[in-house]
């Protein structure tokens, strides 16, 4: 790999790695608790990630959904709600460090409720056997990846919640994702391989998302993180 190349694996590394901390101060300042909106704790988490990287931009929207609102996809905006004192939420934020992108997404669960619980976990997990599948297939398109991670979620009682499961990510702004440029995902209709360059040059790099509901107690989660590297 060349000096370029480690440089900006290096970066969004260390952009994920920021990400991953920012997440784990979420979870210790309490600030997804029963009776916040889900705007306030999205506010909260911005000005927390300012607070501590002096981050202000986000190149997607900030996202934090409870409930039945875990069902919806990336790009509908369901109503704000209050977050209930048994419910299943997740954040999902894109924060920009020192120009290079992360793109994260975690579930958490307050309460005890057993089925949630067991969504929670089955995400790291799922996210984890479709990284396996990727390194084992140096060729694997985005259609092949999508099938896998489609068929882990069924064998572990889920659905995938969307139309795909993952999408380029790089310098801040990247080359914008073409929402009907399906190479730029990781989605039935990519046939190309998720193993290239882009116009410049560059080596691509991914995030695998993982997006798991149970449409019948109408809740879901959401895993995501770099699948090229880490």
């Amino acid at each position: 790999m060349a000096d370029d190349e480690l440089t900006r694996a290096a970066r969004l590394l260390d952009a994920q790695g920021k990400a991953a901390r920012l997440f784990t101060e979420i979870e210790e300042h309490g600030l997804i608790a029963p009776g916040e909106s889900e705007r306030a704790v999205s506010d909260r988490v911005r000005d927390l990630a300012n607070e501590l990287f002096g981050t202000t931009r986000h190149w997607h929207k900030r996202i934090v959904r409870s409930g039945p609102n875990t069902l919806k996809p990336y790009r509908e905006n369901p109503p704000d709600r209050a977050i209930g004192t048994d419910d299943i939420v997740f954040a999902d934020f894109g924060p920009i460090f020192e120009e290079y992108e992360a793109d994260f997404g975690r579930t958490f669960v307050l309460g005890d409720d057993p089925v949630k619980h067991r969504l929670a976990g089955d995400l790291p997990n799922v996210f984890a056997a479709g990284k396996r599948f990727f390194e084992a297939d140096p060729d694997i398109t985005g259609a092949r990846l999508h099938a896998e991670v489609e068929r882990l979620a069924k064998e572990a009682g889920w659905k995938l919640g969307g139309w795909h499961a993952g999408h380029l990510v790089g310098e801040f702004p990247h080359e914008w994702i073409d929402g009907a440029d399906t190479e730029s995902y990781i989605t039935p209709a990519n046939d190309t391989p998720l193993r290239r360059t882009d116009k410049a040059g560059r080596r691509c790099h991914w995030i695998l998302e993982i997006h798991l509901i149970d449409d019948e107690r109408e809740f879901g989660g959401f895993h995501e993180e770099l699948l090229t590297l880490g």
